[in-house]
């Protein structure tokens, strides 16, 4: 058939539609979206792209993502599931589903695959070796002229098995029907956590529905049809797509049970699945399939109305093992007993799919109902998702996948935080025996929670837990041995203790990093200042904050390289920077913040040891701030000025306190000024120091630079500039990220166009977007007013829109909402109870004060506008 502009002679319009659509794909979003309609009369194919529309089922709030067509990229295709402690990655087949399986603490590496495993430590007979050799780094380090030196190889060891976390496998669903297939589509539901694929054959409609049910501890997929009976179905295991798993041991537990055995690595963690069908008013049966050293089993379906698969996973590992007691062995119980007991509960609950689903759901939603955010988005029920990142532009953006972006970054951290360990590198999700990075469980898991607390959303337990059990147990080894410190305790990580600094050639740039533990202690200190949860502060928070302050008030020496009586880190890397030096700006930031919460968190503790507070406060007097103007006008990056223009590396470690932290933030000229540069006494005004922020800020680059080109470091550029409030920069950098790093299933990718997984640029967007909204930056007294900032880097493309539920510091709850880019009202609810942790607040709007109140329990203030 001829198009309209064949029919209307072809030539002009051949010219004259490419102008029409580059001009439209200039312009805001919603008016796209009307011109599309416009342009239907001139192009068949755009418009049958307009009249589109979303599946029957799909949310009516539009916080989905649907296709068109079955998913065949793991990173950039699949759709992922999870419960915390199962995750799943589904295809989204039709008469073939493949399910890609993972289970939280399925490692590679580590005690189970070499028994000599340390944790990438040194003998206890070392120490004295050791401190000896710290010391001549310390010193060849002040006496160098430049205050730098190549490397610290002779206080490094070798990794050891590091490991891996890894895939489990496959399970295969086959269903015996033919015939073309039409009116596909498959979605992931925001709201309910279920994704979905519905599809036809033969007159015959199909639904399938798959989710991982946290108070199951299981994962469940569900088929029915419009026809009175399901075509024959088989579910089956299977590696063979999983690279690098050894083969498993399959065998029928029971007639509708699959059992599965098999190890990560020969000799490696053990893992166990029991995979269950349910097929009422049909028949299920088991066949095992001999003939080889190992055993393959099948279940097979017939003559049912519906069937619904479920499958409960565990592996032989166990955190609470990993101390001096059970020789860090991280080895529990075989996982069987714990899977039949599963099983069990969950079928002596109830019977009924409706049943399981609906408990999921619930589940789910008394998470995520308790915030929410809208950027004033239009849902877009006509282009698939894949379509909409495909149109995306940086700059222009686009409302609507902004706000899914925010929802899905809630939804991936809900889905993978619940369970024993946090979420790691890639959340819950991987493919494979080996991924990028190992899919660490190391200091990059502190953006991942960067949002949590500010969006209501408790899901720290298992992050507190991990750190308790796997860094410190041998995490005070490590201060012993590798640092001569007797007190407190360090870390350098993943989910087997290893708490060593890893030799890797000249790996000091990465490796030589004791101060994740003051990063992650933002986190502890976060979690009681959100909530005033004293109880939990007493019994876990602070043994955590004061052993990590502990060691670094140890380690903390004397700077001899500009004999200015301060105390420093030395030796220390800014975070994957090479320069050996000593008073990284990265360093001196977090301790300072750290010894603050130790100060602020006191009383609150109950601790008596009034001799570790006063030391405490003698050393934070005494430190170098980590804040000094370079040459160039720039924030030094290390106390020597050697820092340059060009530098634009993916890191903002020297900008750690203007976010997350609030060393920069919440500068105090008479709390942090004072120094002496050059032989001058100096003592920087807060404006000084903002502008030297936003020089290197500047000078960094936005994200994409020889080193790298990752998402993460775009949407912590983007955290940035909201914290300095510049609107324009935050979306600028926000807008470039997502055109740049995420695939069409939303997934973060490390650099443009690969398929490498990285969850933190996924888990850190929601953090920026409410930073461009709502600011309420830690400060380092409880003296000090809380200054919450509204609507400080609002960009022009969210005209209106509102956040419900939203957390600030001293517990107290906000709402907001805003009209034609201007606040409307602010309502601060304060909790009833504050465990009388009560603050002054002041809250600002358009760089003036709009409001005071004291954070009483009960208190309500309401602005409006």
């Amino acid at each position: 058939m001829d198009s309209p502009i064949a029919l209307l002679g072809g030539r002009p319009w051949a010219i004259i539609l490419p102008v029409f659509h580059l001009i439209r794909r200039l312009l805001p979003q919603n008016i796209q979206l009307w011109l599309n309609q416009i342009s239907c009369l001139l192009s068949i194919s755009l418009c049958a792209s307009v009249i589109r529309i979303v599946p029957s089922g799909f949310p009516a709030s539009g916080n989905g993502l649907w296709y068109t067509s079955p998913g065949t990229r793991w990173a950039k295709d699949l759709l992922p599931i999870g419960n915390g402690h199962l995750a799943a990655m589904l295809v989204g087949g039709t008469t073939q589903e493949s399910i890609q399986l993972n289970i939280e603490s399925l490692w590679s590496g580590g005690p189970f695959q070499d028994s000599t495993y340390n944790g990438g430590n040194n003998l206890r007979s070392q120490r004295i070796q050791l401190a000896e050799a710290t010391h001549r780094i310390r010193q060849n380090i002040f006496s160098s002229p430049s205050g730098t030196i190549q490397n610290i190889a002779e206080i490094m060891t070798p990794a050891g098995a590091y490991g891996s976390y890894a895939g489990a496998g496959y399970i295969l669903v086959t269903m015996n029907a033919s015939g073309p297939v039409s009116d596909y589509t498959r979605w992931l539901d925001l709201d309910a956590a279920v994704q979905r694929t519905t599809w036809s054959q033969k007159g015959t409609r199909f639904v399938r529905e798959s989710f991982c049910s946290h108070p199951l501890q299981a994962c469940v997929q569900f088929i029915n049809t419009t026809a009175s009976t399901l075509p024959t179905l088989t579910y089956a295991y299977s590696v063979a797509a999983e690279t690098g798993l050894p083969l498993p041991n399959v065998t029928c537990f029971d007639s509708s049970t699959l059992r599965v055995r098999n190890v990560i690595f020969k000799p490696g963690m053990l893992y166990e699945f029991l995979v269950r069908v349910e097929a009422p008013g049909g028949e299920v049966s088991c066949t095992a399939n001999g003939g080889s050293s190992l055993n393959n089993a099948t279940l097979t379906v017939t003559g049912a109305s519906e069937a619904w698969v479920t499958w409960f996973g565990d592996t032989d590992y166990d955190m609470a093992a990993g101390d001096f007691t059970s020789n860090f062995s991280f080895q529990g119980p075989d996982p069987h007993n714990n899977l039949i007991d599963l099983m069990s509960s969950m079928h002596a609950s109830t019977d009924s799919y409706t049943a399981v689903l609906n408990t999921h759901i619930s589940d789910y939603k008394s998470l995520m109902d308790r915030f929410s955010i809208s950027l004033g988005q239009t849902p877009d029920f006509k282009l698939p998702t894949d379509q909409i990142v495909a149109s995306y532009q940086s700059h222009i953006g686009n409302p609507y996948l902004e706000w899914l972006l925010f929802n899905y970054g809630r939804y991936l951290l809900v889905s993978s935080a619940r369970g024993t360990l946090p979420a790691n590198l890639q959340g819950k999700w991987a493919d494979a025996q080996v991924n990028a990075w190992g899919s660490d469980s190391n200091v990059n898991i502190q953006m991942n929670y960067w949002f949590a607390e500010m969006t209501n959303l408790d899901v720290t337990n298992s992050l507190f837990n991990y750190f308790e059990n796997t860094w410190v147990p041998r995490g005070r080894y490590t201060a012993e041995v590798l640092y001569n410190v007797s007190h407190g305790w360090v870390t350098h990580n993943e989910i087997f203790g290893h708490t060593g600094m890893k030799l890797l050639g000249n790996s000091a740039q990465w490796a030589n990093y004791p101060e994740s533990n003051a990063w992650m202690m933002i986190h502890v200190w976060d979690h009681l200042d959100y909530t005033n949860d004293v109880q939990w502060w007493r019994r876990q928070g602070w043994p955590l904050l004061k052993g990590a302050a502990s060691f670094h008030l140890e380690k903390l020496v004397e700077d001899l390289y500009f004999n200015d009586s301060t105390l420093v880190t030395v030796p220390c890397n800014s975070p994957e920077q090479t320069p050996i030096t000593f008073g990284c700006a990265h360093s001196q930031q977090l301790i300072w913040q750290l010894f603050n919460a130790v100060e602020k968190g006191f009383v609150a503790a109950g601790d008596s040891d009034i001799e570790f507070l006063d030391a405490v406060r003698t050393s934070r007097e005494r430190m170098d701030m980590g804040l000094r103007i370079g040459r160039w006008g720039q924030l030094q990056e290390w106390k020597v000025d050697m820092d340059q223009p060009t530098d634009t590396h993916r890191h903002l470690s020297h900008l750690i306190g203007l976010y997350p932290g609030y060393a920069i933030t919440s500068y105090s000229p008479s709390l942090q000024g004072g120094l002496i540069v050059d032989g001058t006494f100096m003592n920087y005004t807060k404006e000084q120091i903002l502008k030297a922020t936003e020089i290197s800020l500047i000078h960094r680059g936005n994200g994409t630079g020889p080193d790298a080109d990752a998402g993460w470091e775009k949407v912590w550029r983007a955290a940035a500039w909201a914290q300095l409030g510049n609107g324009t920069e935050f979306y600028k950098e926000l807008t470039y990220a997502i055109e740049r790093n995420f695939a069409q299933n939303l997934f973060s990718l490390y650099t443009y166009g690969s398929t490498i997984f990285q969850i933190d640029a996924n888990l850190g967007y929601p953090a920026a977007v409410l930073n461009a909204l709502i600011q309420a930056p830690d400060v380092a007294s409880m003296n000090i007013p809380l200054e919450v900032t509204l609507l400080p880097a609002l960009p022009p493309n969210w005209q209106s829109g509102s956040v419900r539920g939203a957390r600030i510091r001293g517990g107290i709850t906000l709402d907001l909402s805003w009209k034609r880019g201007k606040l409307d009202m602010a309502k601060f609810t304060v909790d009833s109870d504050v465990a009388g942790r009560v603050r002054d607040v002041n809250v600002n709007y358009a760089r003036r004060v709009v409001g005071r109140f004291r954070s009483n329990p009960g208190t309500v203030k309401n602005i409006r506008f």
